[in-house]
């Protein structure tokens, strides 16, 4: 998953890179709300979280712009502790939560998979596909009741299929989700981590539908006697 992390004190969003990116998501960030707007508009985000005190373009400015263009992903605003103000014209300016600062990252992590979970239609933060099970808490993945043990984008891979079950997922759309925007995205690794999933999971329905994506078929519900 991919996630937009706006904010401008470097120490803060320091901390925040590392703690999504300890989270399994991969991170683009902007210092300024003119640059973050910019990326927003233009790139496919899973989430933003989003200060609303930003230089060269405010917060909240970026967000009504993002909503007046039809941009429609998640967003998490940051707030200063106390201001009620600034969380109501926030939250009607479009924004899906708040936090105030300042805030535990175990939160910030638990509301960000509570707001993508909503956004794809499902309700646990567990993802079930027949015997395959992934926690989006704790990032492990269990198959018949074994943990498999996947590389950090393998994970991203079939964390993004489990979230759009029965969905074909273009291999430019998987690129755009597990890779931050200045990496080498090269389509062929996306072939490489399916084959490695497949053998790592051989039971997991990850089929191919050619000339169009993947899909994680669901199993058919099986039919009373």
């Amino acid at each position: 998953m991919r996630i937009l992390l706006v904010e401008d004190e470097p120490t803060l969003r320091a901390q925040l890179r590392a703690g999504l990116q300890q989270g399994a998501y991969v991170v683009d960030e902007a210092d300024n709300g003119r640059d973050g707007h910019f990326m927003g508009d233009t790139e496919n985000f899973d989430a933003v979280v989003l200060d609303l005190g930003l230089p060269l373009l405010d917060g909240l400015t970026v967000l009504q712009r993002w909503r007046e263009a039809g941009r429609t992903m998640p967003v998490l605003i940051l707030t200063a502790r106390g201001n009620w103000s600034e969380k109501v014209a926030g939250i009607d300016a479009g924004a899906d939560d708040y936090l105030t600062k300042p805030f535990h990252m175990e939160e910030l992590l638990a509301r960000l998979r509570a707001l993508i979970r909503r956004t794809t239609g499902l309700a646990s933060p567990l993802l079930q596909c027949g015997d395959l099970v992934l926690d989006t808490r704790s990032s492990r993945v269990t198959l018949a009741g074994h943990t498999v043990a996947l590389t950090s984008h393998e994970y991203k891979v079939l964390e993004y299929l489990m979230h759009r079950p029965g969905n074909v997922v273009s291999r430019t759309e998987l690129n755009e989700h597990i890779y931050a925007q200045d990496a080498d995205r090269d389509s062929n690794t996306i072939e490489v981590f399916i084959g490695r999933l497949r053998k790592k999971l051989p039971s997991a329905p990850i089929e191919t539908v050619r000339g169009l994506g993947y899909r994680l078929q669901p199993p058919l519900p099986s039919m009373p006697l």
